[in-house]
């Protein structure tokens, strides 16, 4: 056995391995025949079943007229360990090898003059790949705390997915995460699958009717901010590490943050009536505005055709027949409510 015999996720052996081992150390051999009708298992998955114990070497090898024999487990599983963990310490001593040698490396890196944009207090990185690179490496880094504003509605599932094993690996580290999406995340069942699991294991998630861009900060000393995106590519980002911005932007996220509701446990259905009749009242404000539908969907973080259904709805509702006469009934409801909010005088 001069290779690992299993993989990462894979069982040395399944049931009918397991079956057929037990039947042999029964019989003290190993005949294939034998051990099929014991079982009633097909005969080729027998001989598989048998190759792989001889694979463990849990069967001797068949000698010309005699069939194979059970061996004794707890020498393999000597052995099996015994190599394991010879593997592990030659990984060990490679994982230390290359912290060493890249790490005197970083110091030549930082200490040259070669790279001086990296000391610019703004830096603005046209490639999504580069962004990337950047963002990873502020993660390594962080040592205590990872802001970060998500606008928009729920996000896809695999992008879900690897930004909670990031997390994961952050909260571990005792790094405090904070993430705020807007409410109509709420209304996605991988996002608030996500969000349970990133509280489960002591991150915070909030949810808010309105954020104005995406961003990133770590450790109040590095921010993400996204370019305008054009099209369907991913957009370049600003690097800014400028104390004051960085200070200002951090501001941005604690004033979003307490406005921001705690992302709900409670029940999908009755969640998502809440969140229907915050919109609805965010959508009216928004039309006495005078803002088009498209501006609102995006302020709100929801598509324009499900924004205009939203507002169709209203219209009925007001008596509105027209856009510009809805914007001006909701107008002259918010003055009504103004005016009796408006305390009177002695």
């Amino acid at each position: 056995m001069d290779e690992q015999p299993w993989s990462d996720e894979q069982s040395l052996l399944d049931d009918l391995a397991m079956d057929a081992y037990r039947a042999g150390v029964r019989a003290g051999v190993f005949v294939d025949e034998q051990i099929a009708a014991e079982l009633g298992a097909e005969p080729a998955m027998v001989t598989k079943a048998r190759e792989r114990l001889q694979e463990l070497c849990l069967l001797s090898e068949p000698a010309v007229g005699h069939p194979a024999v059970p061996l004794d487990p707890e020498i393999v599983e000597a052995e099996l360990v015994s190599r394991l963990e010879v593997s592990i310490s030659r990984q060990r001593r490679q994982v230390s090898r290359i912290h060493r040698q890249l790490r005197s490396l970083s110091g030549v890196y930082r200490s040259t003059e070669r790279h001086p944009q990296q000391n610019v207090p703004i830096r603005v990185l046209d490639s999504a790949a580069d962004v990337q690179r950047e963002l990873d490496l502020a993660r390594h880094r962080c040592t205590q705390e990872r802001m970060a504003l998500q606008p928009g509605g729920g996000r896809a599932a695999h992008l879900l997915q690897e930004d909670l094993i990031h997390t994961q690996e952050l909260l571990r580290r005792g790094v405090r995460i904070r993430t705020l999406y807007q409410h109509t995340a709420r209304a996605s069942m991988a996002t608030r699958a996500y969000a349970k699991r990133v509280n489960d294991a002591g991150g915070e998630v909030r949810t808010a009717e309105e954020l104005t861009e995406r961003l990133i900060i770590y450790d109040r000393r590095i921010a993400f901010v996204p370019k305008e995106r054009r099209g369907q590519e991913a957009p370049g980002a600003a690097v800014v590490t400028d104390p004051t911005l960085v200070a200002y932007l951090c501001r941005s996220f604690e004033a979003a943050w307490q406005v921001g509701q705690p992302f709900p446990e409670a029940d999908p259905v009755e969640d998502s009536q809440q969140v229907g009749s915050e919109l609805r009242a965010s959508i009216l404000r928004l039309m006495g505005m005078g803002l088009k539908d498209e501006v609102i969907a995006r302020r709100l973080g929801m598509a324009t055709r499900t924004c205009r259904r939203y507002i169709s709805t209203l219209m009925d509702e007001l008596g509105a027949s027209s856009r510009f006469q809805a914007g001006l009934l909701v107008g002259r409801r918010e003055a009504a409510a103004n005016r009796d909010d408006t305390p009177s005088g002695p």
